[in-house]
């Protein structure tokens, strides 16, 4: 299973000399699931395949590059074919491509009998995508420099999770362009969010969560503001937008708050989940 990733807490701290952003977030998985499955095969070839046919099956694929960055690292004489179930919306900000990708290191690790170590799989992953490195994670935990510094968080809160996806895509590389130390929205407050979860204080998480990248996306595509203010106005205790956009959540303490916001904001958008933090076993 390749879980989504939500972002409670998305801050740029600074910039390195190559001009990549300095990152520190605080992320989760939610159970929102794409589902890949891998074959081994005895030649090389990297085959993958895919339930929707917006997913590129070829080199642009992050499935394929993390099966291909792997294979020749280690000079691996077998291939595979990947299968991809996608159900987690694409160009969302929830991290489904970084996810499969993910995926495809942890299981290729096994089957091809590498064992290696969750912090290699991890450096291998910044090669990829700054999101990929969590995913070989894939539960709550702190997230800083190039995405590559993965610090579990201690968590047993229990909350809900209203999850809104606009019906446009927008593409993270191309935001991130756009993107600059000065333009960026309110700074959340990463460690408030860390101490709730670790306390089990919910409304620290809710005081202390937000993304700078909101503003900079929103002055594109508007939409985003209007269905986080729709989340508060049906019953989210604090809502904010995941990655780099367009999705939106809402947190909800309860259950039946939680499907009173999801059955109200499907008035407004197609694409709306009831999700709760999920966590790979190790």
């Amino acid at each position: 299973m390749a879980p989504a990733k939500l972002n409670l807490a998305v801050d740029i701290t600074g910039q390195y000399p190559d001009g990549a952003f300095q990152w520190q977030m605080v992320s989760t998985t939610l159970n929102l699931f794409d589902y890949v499955r891998i074959k081994v095969r005895d030649d090389q070839q990297i085959i993958v395949s895919a339930n929707q046919s917006y997913v590129p099956a070829g080199k642009r694929n992050l499935a394929f590059q993390a099966a291909r960055l792997l294979q020749q690292k280690y000079q691996v004489a077998k291939g595979a074919e990947i299968d991809i179930e996608k159900h987690i919306p694409v160009a969302a900000g929830l991290g489904g491509g970084s996810s499969d990708a993910a995926a495809v290191l942890r299981g290729l690790n096994q089957l091809w009998h590498l064992q290696l170590s969750k912090q290699t799989l991890v450096d291998l992953a910044l090669d990829l995508d700054e999101d990929v490195p969590f995913c070989i994670w894939s539960q709550v935990a702190e997230v800083r420099g190039r995405g590559n510094e993965v610090i579990p968080v201690a968590n047993n809160l229990t909350f809900y999770v209203v999850v809104v996806k606009p019906d446009f895509p927008v593409s993270t590389r191309k935001l991130m362009r756009q993107v600059t130390l000065e333009n960026l929205g309110p700074r959340p407050d990463h460690q408030l969010v860390i101490n709730g979860l670790t306390q089990n204080n919910y409304d620290q998480v809710v005081a202390g969560m937000g993304n700078v990248l909101e503003a900079v996306t929103a002055r594109q595509y508007p939409e985003i503001l209007r269905l986080k203010q729709k989340l508060l106005q049906f019953g989210a205790d604090g809502a904010a937008m995941s990655g780099s956009g367009p999705t939106v959540y809402g947190l909800c303490a309860s259950e039946s708050r939680a499907k009173h916001v999801l059955n109200s904001m499907r008035g407004f958008c197609q694409e709306v989940y009831l999700c709760q933090p999920y966590y790979l076993a190790e």
